[in-house]
């Protein structure tokens, strides 16, 4: 039974994601003379569900038992099948496919079911590993295609770039504008082309950190440090919602494997193509998070404190590495000597470099109190204590070298200004290998309070990280629920798309907001994806003041989305438009009204001067 309802959910997952690739209309949508006997749906036809699902239960039990009952089970849902058919919303070969791919997914999920029995009873960490990462993987794409969450702001954003393929980007480099243009390429303009990246990055991101732990210590070791990638909370939400840090995240671990490689050969043909290839691995990084800048800090000290690699600076393969990164960095340079340097104005904003030297105690424990919320209390305090513990020798030194000063540095800045509780994210690459070194590889002769802890961390990481995919289970009043910002945006654009549909009759429009977070969003929801625009009214800058703007449309007419209830139109826009009209669109999600919209139909736009962009 508990491999049949998995089965199930493995089989939901993948015909809700072929119904949506194949895209077929339901008969009920395109023939007239349909007796429909149910609800006709809003999804495509292609395969059935229905068939899919109750075959994939069936399956299961026939290939498991062969007796009466699983011949009873095939039959109920060959019924169920025909019923589909019967009512009017599908056609015989959707039920036909729907069996097809149902008894399909049982049949691989059994197999799977049957590789990990084998897999335990040979303790073959390695295979452990490709399952695990496959299990992971195959959830999150599941998730994705059926889950509730839609384009989280950055997302939005980082695929409008991708529309725009750059060199650079106002606030970031042109990597993850690369990645959502393949995904999309591939898969459309849909959330799953949007987000296929994250899930890919993830796993590979796994299997290094896999190949770092055994590399230094053992399989095992690098077995729980791939674990820990995927159910930390911080690094598992980057494995769901592509943003800059999935790509970020892979090429840190990545270029801490080349570089342990490296350091390893000292000399020779073969240990510089890895500081090549660490190089590469670096530049990439810097393209994705320029944070990445970090990896130069924590190799310098490296060698610099540990006495065996100190030789390392009389080689030439830092030297090549350094070199390659800069190379492959170098358009973000050469664009923003043509911008104006915004992205140096954006991030030393970011850092608050004018405020000065200042104490904020609450931006201190703030970032302390978010650690221990994304890594998770017992767990963060057991990294450093691993990697301080385990310090003594050139191991244990790659490892503390590639952690502390990150978190340091990000301790002392929040006592100056606020800091998010992802800027620190590439501290716990090496502390998870840290924490599986010094905790597991003697796990079985450890005193009991030890494996306490241990199995309390995990189960605790596991926890918060299955309540951020399910904030429903925590049942949070509305204004707690951090996921509330990831809900409701689809409505707001099938809602602008009815008012654009009821517009066009009047002449060409378009679509702007005040802030790029609407209007990326919009962007993406509104029907047919078009371009969106953001005005600046005294806001600071973002991508959309470097794109052409609206200010030359004269005569069309267009529609204004703003946050909040009963907003007034600004006085410079009234202005530009002959007449606006507006109206209130609340967003309610399960009878909760989430956010509250004010839309404006503007008509015959007179034209208008852009603004330039003071505050950065």
């Amino acid at each position: 039974m508990v491999l049949a309802v998995f089965a199930d959910i493995f089989s939901e997952g993948t015909g809700h994601f072929l119904n949506h690739l194949i895209a077929r209309p339901r008969p009920c949508h395109v023939l007239p003379d349909i007796h429909l006997m149910a609800g006709c749906g809003s999804s495509f036809s292609m395969p059935s569900n229905h068939a899919v699902n109750t075959f994939a239960f069936a399956t299961v039990f026939w290939i498991s038992r062969r007796d009466r009952g699983s011949f009873i089970m095939v039959l109920a849902a060959a019924l169920i099948g025909l019923s589909r058919v019967y009512v009017g919303v599908h056609y015989p070969f959707d039920v036909a496919a729907g069996a097809v791919v149902g008894g399909g997914c049982a049949w691989a999920f059994l197999r799977l079911a049957r590789w990990a029995k084998e897999i335990y009873v040979k303790r073959d960490y390695t295979q452990a590993l490709y399952l695990m990462v496959l299990a992971f993987g195959l959830f999150r794409i599941y998730y994705i295609l059926t889950g509730p969450f839609d384009l989280s702001f950055d997302e939005a954003q980082y695929w409008e770039w991708s529309r725009r393929l750059d060199w650079s980007y106002y606030s970031k480099g042109p990597l993850i504008a690369y990645l959502i243009y393949v995904g999309t390429s591939l898969f459309g303009n849909n959330v799953f082309g949007v987000r296929i990246f994250a899930v890919l990055l993830s796993a590979l991101s796994s299997i290094v950190i896999f190949l770092i732990g055994g590399n230094l210590y053992d399989k095992r070791t690098g077995l729980v440090s791939a674990l820990l990638v995927q159910i930390v909370p911080l690094y598992s939400v980057f494995g769901m919602l592509l943003t800059i840090d999935s790509p970020f995240m892979f090429l840190w671990i990545l270029s801490l494997f080349l570089f342990w490689k490296a350091a390893g050969r000292k000399t020779g043909r073969k240990a510089n193509r890895y500081w090549l290839l660490l190089g590469l691995s670096v530049g990439f990084g810097l393209l994705a998070k320029y944070t990445m800048a970090f990896f130069y800090l924590s190799a310098f000290l490296f060698m610099v404190f540990n006495k065996d690699s100190r030789k390392l600076f009389r080689t030439g393969g830092p030297y090549i590495a350094f070199a390659a990164s800069l190379v492959v960095f170098s358009p973000v340079v050469f664009w923003n000597a043509a911008h104006g340097w915004v992205t140096v104005k954006h991030t030393a904003g970011q850092a608050h470099l004018a405020d000065g030297l200042r104490i904020s105690w609450n931006h201190f424990f703030g970032f302390l109190g978010s650690q221990l919320g994304v890594v998770t209390p017992i767990l963060c305090v057991m990294i450093f204590v691993a990697l301080w513990k385990m310090k003594r020798d050139k191991k244990g030194d790659f490892l503390f070298w590639f952690s502390i000063p990150v978190i340091a540095f990000f301790v002392l800045k929040s006592i100056q200004g606020k800091v998010q509780g992802n800027w620190a994210l590439p501290a716990y690459a090496t502390g998870f290998v840290g924490f599986a070194a010094y905790y597991f590889r003697d796990i079985g002769h450890a005193r009991k309070s030890v494996k306490v802890l241990v199995t309390s961390a995990i189960v605790l990481s596991f926890a918060v990280t299955v309540f951020a995919y399910v904030p429903s289970i925590l049942n949070l009043p509305l204004k707690l629920d951090p996921a509330k910002k990831l809900q409701g945006w689809k409505e707001l654009g099938e809602e602008t798309s009815r008012i654009e549909t009821g517009m066009s009759s009047a002449g060409p429009l378009f679509i702007f907001s005040d802030t790029y977070q609407i209007a990326g969003e919009l962007a993406f929801y509104v029907k047919g994806n078009p371009v969106t625009y953001c005005v600046n009214l005294g806001r600071r800058m973002n991508q959309y003041d470097l794109w052409p703007g609206f200010g030359k449309l004269v005569g069309y007419n267009a529609i204004y989305v703003v946050r909040g209830e009963n907003r007034d139109m600004p006085e410079r826009l009234a202005k530009s438009f002959e007449r606006y009209s507006k109206e209130v669109f609340p967003v309610h999600i399960k009878r909760d009204k989430i956010m509250k919209f004010t839309i404006f139909k503007c008509y015959d736009f007179k034209g208008m001067k852009m603004s330039s962009a003071e505050i950065y």
